[in-house]
């Protein structure tokens, strides 16, 4: 290039090379680390919905139509009846003592299920 043009380098030598296995794993460990914290300081942050309010539970829930339903609340040990509906929430009444707490639920014995063999052609001849 004797005529005073500048030598050009060739395509894509200034380019910066790929990052290597050790750079991926670090930037892995970093978005890792930044979720873990995140996820640590919402809980630490007052008001953040993840925490169950103190002493209001839901004790019962039942749909009465598409969008209402009556549900049952215990507020420190007092049980309420509220009506929901699209419009609002309803107080209905202050249960006079609490409702019973429901059976926990079992797992079913696997010893004692019944054949499917033989639920499956009962079932058939049934329909047939």
């Amino acid at each position: 290039m004797a005529q005073g043009h500048p030598q050009v380098a060739p395509v894509g030598q200034h380019a910066a090379a790929a990052p290597g296995l050790f750079g991926a794993v670090l930037a892995l460990l970093a978005v890792l680390a930044l979720i873990v914290g995140l996820g640590w300081l919402l809980k630490r942050l007052p008001g953040a919905g993840f925490r169950p309010a103190e002493g209001l539970k839901l004790v019962a829930s039942l749909n009465v139509g598409a969008k209402e339903r009556v549900v049952v609340v215990d507020v420190n040990g007092q049980q309420l009846l509220l009506g929901i509906t699209a419009g609002g929430i309803s107080a209905l009444l202050a249960l006079p003592e609490p409702l019973p707490a429901p059976a926990p639920a079992t797992l079913p014995h696997l010893k004692h299920l019944p054949n499917f063999a033989q639920l499956l052609q009962q079932k058939l001849r049934k329909d047939a």
